[in-house]
């Protein structure tokens, strides 16, 4: 390897230095160097690697609407569009020739439900403003691949031919792009989505206003302080939606994108089994009872003399009378006592 010098040596003819030569060495290693910053810059800047992974914007009722208006809303041409609001100001012109052709078709000037999706679209506003950490994004998008992230410039903001938004096959991927000033693209410039990156999830915050050039190819939802401008032949895939100012149309096709929220997991716990122990038993022991013998007396029981009176069976061979002692020996059945052992 050779590394050419100047200025020249003094007959004209540049100095050529081996590779290896000291005075080649702190040459090689500053383009090295060099090198090093600037492919380091670029990835960091352009490949979102400073940004943490970001939700996506909420934005309330606001999300179905395809352009909402602070002041007024007007079109020029045969504009396809989806819902259309207005609040607080009322004036919606030029439809026809403009068309709805999807959503549900209807117009809200002024009412409950433009004011409310102006409420929902301040939050929103704030809520895009104040994401971070943001990269910092040249002034002009053009040619650039991004991963997801938010990406921040203290000025305008524009775009001149394509910049590329790469999912890396995440579908839950968003971009957020906060410009200080202005957003303008030129035109003919293209938004364009690879590897499972969605419409849903991209939302450029406007300091001021912003200006679709000519046959812009657009994808997400712009949210600007103050108005948005769609010039002939723009096709947007998102939303426009201006706090304060106008919505301007002209021969555009709008088309909100069909965002649906991921159901939430639910876990059902295992059913609770009930043990129910038996009480202890109690052994019961059967005492038996005598059972007294017709005739007095109980078997195996000494006899004895009644109380006097004759007792149920017949008088002994003894002619004595009751309880007189006689000769029947204790115990006999023969006894006529009656009495108890």
């Amino acid at each position: 390897m050779t590394f050419t010098r100047v200025p020249f040596n003094g007959e004209g003819k540049p100095v050529t230095l081996a590779s290896n030569s000291p005075r080649a060495r702190p040459v090689g290693r500053l383009i090295i160097a060099a090198v090093t910053v600037v492919t380091a810059t670029v990835l960091l800047i352009f490949n979102g690697v400073a940004s943490a992974a970001q939700p996506p914007v909420g934005l309330g009722t606001a999300a179905s609407f395809a352009v909402l208006a602070g002041q007024m809303v007007t079109n020029t041409g045969p504009t396809i569009i989806s819902d259309v609001g207005v609040s607080p100001g009322s004036a919606i012109t030029g439809f026809p020739p403009g068309l709805i052709t999807h959503g549900t078709g209807t117009f809200h000037a002024a009412d409950a439900v433009a004011l409310h999706a102006q409420t929902d679209l301040t939050t929103a506003y704030n809520d895009a403003a104040g994401r971070g950490p943001a990269t910092a994004a040249p002034p002009d998008l053009g040619g650039q691949t991004l991963v997801a992230g938010v990406y921040n410039t203290a000025g305008p903001m524009g775009l001149t031919g394509t910049v590329t938004l790469d999912g890396q096959n995440d579908p839950n991927s968003v971009w957020i792009f906060q410009a200080g000033s202005t957003l303008i693209t030129a035109s003919n410039s293209t938004v364009a989505l690879i590897n499972g990156a969605s419409p849903c999830n991209v939302f450029w915050q406007v300091g001021s206003s912003a200006t679709l050039g000519t046959n812009t190819t657009f994808v997400g939802t712009i949210m600007a302080l103050t108005s948005i401008s769609a010039q002939s032949g723009t096709i947007v895939e998102g939303r426009l939606l201006a706090r304060n100012g106008q919505v301007s149309l002209d021969n555009n096709r709008i088309t909100r994108p069909n965002c649906t929220i991921p159901p939430t997991s639910t876990t059902t716990a295992p059913p609770t089994t009930t043990t129910t122990t038996a009480p202890p038993t109690t052994p019961v022991t059967t005492i038996p009872i005598p059972i007294p013998i017709p005739g007095g007396g109980i078997p195996g029981g000494p006899g004895r003399g009644g109380p006097g009176e004759q007792g149920p069976g017949e008088q002994g061979p003894n002619e004595e009378g009751p309880g007189g002692g006689g000769d029947v020996p204790e115990g006999s059945p023969e006894t006529g006592g009656g009495g108890t052992a």
